[in-house]
């Protein structure tokens, strides 16, 4: 009998928390109607509820319309009589449910008190006189939008519906089965984008396409833009605060919009008490932004601002920085604790005066960004309650995460992120490539460390990183949902979802070449042009791909064209409806990354040619260099002018700072000779390994785990797999030890008494101070040899590494020829650290940027 009753439980859950499934016709006769017979569901919400729960009402209503062609119809009011309806309320704001909920027809246990949950029920004859009602009922307001674009997307409306153009498939009729469905809680509390160096992008596009009435990012932009995070299952926005926009605050409906959306207001690590001290502060009439000489005329226009804003939901930054991003003005490196923590006692102040709730309940964050990470270093101390918002390098790797003892801390942790950056040693503006499963590791370490409190992504201008931006949600949503190996296929299966399920496969195949050739080397970084500060970049340079060794350039060409190709392929089979979301996802990506790359060797193949007094060829590669530019263009005004130029302005190459991939490069074109085309097809006698040899990854044998995981990992490094020695969060190991974490590859007979083992590791940082990045390497039995890369940030191995993301350590091992094989053993030590490729060099190694492909191994 108790096995009985342990399979009536199984199957009880899985009825309750499955997932909402949508048909075009009935399944059973208790499937309800959204719509059916050219009739849609009526839709009730109550007068009582938020104002985000009529929009997101009538939303799903529009999306009814989107599918079927006739639209949902909208009550405020409690229903009175009906076949089927719709509710749509939040616990204890729609007297409705709550009836319903006090008579035993919904349970919300599972939702009350909670945050952001939601239950969808269909309940069979709630009230006299109505036959079938459809709950979706929220612990709160944003609860309540969720579940009901929970059912926008389970008929196939996609968040990206506008901001993507996805289509939407059409159905003459729309059938939920039977369900009750209640919601987890999310993952991550706070979630939410920062829109950042905005003036080549969403700005220009907002003033002079989208909202050319006001010349600015405004109401009518930040409602688009709320109305994205709502449907990605976000809650929270940090503005654009460039002075290339108005502020936020400079439009007072803007806040209107985001409460209206229930979206929570934060700021970025600069910007105290949601104050843009770029636009807003007027040294002629307000003084020098100085707290310590003018420490009362700052804390004056941050009183102003929280007087005006702490009526809406925010969570506010405390910080204390010159304008802009630039460091503390005026502060004696001495003085520089003391003052930080008085800034953020007189800041609390100010918010205990204004927001009617205990200090401790009211969402702060102090974030420790750039020379502020070194001030908390020195003994800052933060009150317990605040959040504690950890960076990356701005290039994908976490900086720094809570120690054991900041774990502990009542205001937890967050993360802010980049995915589009503008600073040194190298913006990177354009196009999104930050791949899926760097995304993953980095953030689930620092959500196992604690980071479970906030998390912001810095988008640049939303777009092109739709994909990037849904893969961050979906795992600040429910992190548990993906682990390390299905993460990379995330965005495939979101594709084939959209365009369709027999094109998953070349997605993913699609995606991964993608972001495989620009790990190594960004688009934006093919100039090999550097900051300002270092002369020997100022001027556009020849790449370090070499176009005589290992076909290294020539299989990047190579490499490029094809995913081209596929894209080009792919866009034409598609119907052509769709094409225009495809082109914007990720077809202009992959055609615009092979035209810079194709720029840039094709104008350092023009040098190369001319250099060897090959004129006519060294013509035609110039012509090509020129041809890649041209399409480049091109392809920005395809993107800007589909869609009657719906997004016209917002592709663009950024400057920026730090770059000049904008513009086309210095080749030499001479007159009076003709041009020769030049084979650019692989040399496969070079496919030939003298004297070096690339190790495997994929053939791997574990020694000893003791307790760690040691693991291939896909959709990470320059082969697009790398070996993780142990994840972050697990415990110290002595790589010297004969116990130590450790595992082997086979290697042949050498015919040398020594070899050079070149290894390249991801440039991530120790995962808090007291840690490192030890590895150990061995040969043979040979004495372990140890590396520890400890990234100083803005020093030249650091901006070499983050550009190549990549480091090298070099190792030396003698070896006895006689033997007929050999091996080599990495060891664990500090876990956590990612293994992207191994050469084994016994004195023929040829120079190329990141050394040979493990494609050159397979083809020997």
């Amino acid at each position: 009998m108790k096995y009985l009753f342990v399979i009536l439980f199984l199957f009880c859950g899985l009825s309750v928390f499955a997932q909402p499934k949508i048909n075009d016709k009935p399944k059973s006769s208790v499937d309800f109607p959204l719509c059916a017979g050219g009739e849609s569901c009526d839709i009730f919400v109550s007068p009582e509820d938020f104002e985000v729960v009529k929009k997101a009402a009538s939303l799903f209503a529009e999306d009814i319309g989107r599918v079927t062609g006739t639209k949902g119809h909208v009550q405020v009011g409690n229903p009175g009589e009906g076949q089927n309806i719709v509710v749509i309320g939040t616990l204890n704001h729609n007297s409705f449910i709550d009836k319903l909920a006090g008579d035993n027809q919904i349970d919300v246990t599972g939702i009350q008190n909670g945050w952001e949950q939601y239950l969808i029920k269909t309940v069979e004859n709630p009230v006299k006189g109505i036959k079938r009602a459809l709950i979706i009922a929220g612990c709160d307001r944003r609860g309540t939008a969720y579940g009901t674009f929970a059912l926008s997307e389970a008929i196939g409306v996609s968040p990206l519906y506008w901001w993507a153009d996805v289509p939407v498939k059409k159905k003459n009729a729309l059938y939920l089965q039977k369900t009750d469905y209640v919601s987890k809680a999310p993952s991550v509390k706070y979630r939410g984008f920062f829109i950042n160096d905005e003036g080549w992008g969403i700005t220009p596009w907002a003033s002079k396409t989208f909202d050319k009435e006001l010349g600015d990012i405004g109401p009518k932009t930040y409602a688009k833009v709320c109305e994205l995070i709502l449907r990605m299952k976000g809650n929270m926005l940090a503005p654009a605060m460039h002075p290339s926009s108005g502020s936020f605050n400079k439009y007072p409906e803007n806040k209107l919009v985001a409460d209206s959306f229930a979206i929570v207001m934060t700021s970025s690590h600069c910007e105290p008490l949601l104050f843009n001290n770029v636009t807003e502060w007027d040294e002629k009439t307000m003084g020098e932004w100085n707290y310590v000489t003018n420490k009362d005329g700052i804390n004056k226009v941050l009183d102003k601002r929280i007087s005006e804003n702490a009526p809406y939901e925010n969570f506010y930054t405390l910080a204390m920085r010159g304008i802009h991003d630039a460091g503390l003005v005026g502060v004696p490196k001495e003085r520089e604790v003391s003052l930080i923590e008085e800034v953020l006692a007189d800041q609390r102040n100010i918010l205990s005066k204004y927001i009617p709730h205990p200090i401790d309940s009211i969402p702060q964050q102090f974030v420790p960004y750039k020379e502020v990470l070194d001030i908390y270093e020195r003994g800052l101390k933060v009150p317990d309650d605040v959040t504690l918002v950890w960076v990356d390098d701005n290039y994908g790797y976490m900086k720094r995460l809570s120690n054991p003892q900041e774990q502990q801390r009542s205001g937890r942790a967050g993360v802010y992120y980049h995915t589009s950056y503008l600073g040194a040693p190298h913006d990177y503006l354009w196009v999104c490539t930050i791949p899926p499963v760097l995304i993953y590791e980095e953030l689930k370490k620092a959500y196992d460390t604690g980071a479970d409190r906030y998390w912001l992504l810095n988008v640049g201008d939303i777009k092109p990183a739709e994909l990037a931006i849904k893969t961050f949600f979906d795992m600040a949503w429910d992190i548990d949902k993906y682990d390390i190996h299905s993460i990379n296929e995330h965005q495939s299966a979101f594709m084939a979802k959209l365009f369709g399920e027999e094109y998953k496969p070349r997605f993913q195949r699609m995606l991964d070449e993608y972001y495989r050739l620009a790990w190594s080397r960004k688009p934006e970084f093919m100039g090999w042009e550097r900051e300002w500060d270092e002369p020997e970049y100022t001027e556009l340079a020849s790449t370090d791909y070499s176009f005589q060794n290992y076909n290294d350039a020539l299989r990047r060409l190579d490499d490029y064209q094809r995913l081209s190709d596929e894209a080009l392929h792919l866009y034409h089979e598609l119907p052509e409806a769709s094409r225009p979301a495809f082109f914007e996802l990720i077809g202009y990506q992959a055609l615009a990354s092979y035209q810079m790359n194709r720029k840039f060797l094709m104008a350092q193949l023009n040098r190369e040619l001319l250099a060897e007094g090959k004129v006519e060829q060294a013509n035609w590669a110039a012509s090509q260099s020129q041809l890649a530019y041209d399409s480049i263009a091109s392809l920005n005004h395809r993107y800007n002018t589909q869609l009657d130029g719906k997004w016209n302005y917002m592709m663009t190459l950024a400057p920026g700072w730090v770059a000049k991939y904008q513009h086309m490069p210095e080749v030499t074109y001479t007159k009076g000779k003709g041009e020769m085309p030049v084979d650019l097809s692989l040399r496969l006698e070079q496919d030939v390994l003298e004297r070096c040899m690339l190790v495997d990854l994929t053939r791997y044998q574990v020694k000893s785990a003791s307790g760690h995981t040691l693991r291939l990992v896909k959709g990470l490094g320059y082969d697009w797999n790398i070996i993780q020695l142990g994840e972050a969060t697990e415990a110290l190991a002595d790589p010297t030890s004969p116990s130590a974490p450790q595992i082997e590859y086979a290697l042949p007979q050498i015919d040398a008494d020594s070899v050079t083992v070149h290894v390249y590791s991801l440039p991530v940082f120790p995962i808090y101070k007291g840690r490192g990045t030890r590895f150990g390497v061995s040969v043979d039995g040979h004495p372990v040899q140890v590396t520890n890369n400890i990234p100083k940030e803005y020093s030249k191995s650091w901006k070499d590494n983050v550009l190549q993301n990549g480091v090298k350590a070099t190792f030396s091992f003698p070896i006895d020829p006689r033997r007929k094989s050999h091996t080599l053993t990495l060891s664990c030590g500090d876990p956590g650290v990612m293994i992207q490729r191994i050469i084994v060099d016994w004195g023929g190694l040829k120079e190329t940027y990141v050394g040979p492909d493990i494609r050159l191994l397979k083809s020997k």
